[in-house]
């Protein structure tokens, strides 16, 4: 075991990771009041848990062969590949497609951030845009890239475990959010809340949504 996990204890990389990949979380969705901080310490827990595992000790895996009785030839600081047996290839695999997805969900997530400051910045009420699909795009983007890194490409007992409570909180906030924009807009949004999902696109705007996080025509970074 300790020959095929002997990529772990690089807490150097570790550290470095965490602190790029929460710099770059709170760049884009900076708390500011005790419910937004509620929701980043879940995400800085996510962060921290998932990465520590994956350059440092492969914690997941060592309870489970200790504890729970998994035997297999090879065994990986990956969980999908200990369970799968596809040993590197099952890594690389999980790795492609883990990525794919949150690139996709980090995409949303920096396009609402521009498009929400903007409006703000006019004082107006977004609806066009990633916002014409789902009422919280960056929201979304969360979920998809969270999902996307800790479960698919390298699940762990923590990260599996944080992710539905870090969905939880999120939505919790959202209708929180929403409470204040019908305070000032009223109607307007009523209708709009009738019109658009909250989190999740219908069916057939998937591909809309994806291409529209993509969008830069009109979207120049924030000064």
């Amino acid at each position: 075991m300790n020959e095929s996990i002997s990529h772990s204890g690089a807490w150097g990389i570790a550290i470095i990771v965490i602190v790029l990949v929460s710099w770059f979380f709170y760049r884009y969705f900076a708390p500011k009041n005790w419910r937004e901080w509620a929701g980043a310490g879940a995400v800085q827990a996510f962060i921290i848990a998932l990465y520590a595992e994956m350059y440092g000790f492969p914690l997941t895996i060592y309870l489970l062969v200790r504890f729970f009785g998994l035997d297999s030839e090879y065994v990986s600081a990956s969980l999908w590949s200990t369970l799968v047996g596809l040993g590197e290839t099952g890594m690389l695999v999980s790795m492609l497609v883990g990525y794919a997805i949150a690139f996709i969900g980090v995409g949303l997530f920096i396009q609402g951030w521009r498009q929400v400051y903007r409006a703000r910045k006019e004082d107006r009420l977004v609806t066009d845009g990633l916002y014409a699909y789902v009422r919280h795009p960056q929201y979304t983007g969360l979920f998809i890239a969270l999902f996307g890194e800790g479960v698919v490409h390298w699940p762990t007992l923590f990260s599996i475990g944080l992710f539905p409570v870090i969905v939880l909180v999120y939505v919790w906030l959202a209708y929180r959010e929403e409470e204040q924009v019908i305070a000032r807009f009223g109607d307007t949004y009523r209708i709009y809340q009738r019109q658009v999902p909250m989190f999740i696109p219908r069916w057939s705007q998937w591909r809309r949504l994806a291409d529209a996080s993509h969008d830069r025509s009109d979207q120049g970074d924030p000064k």
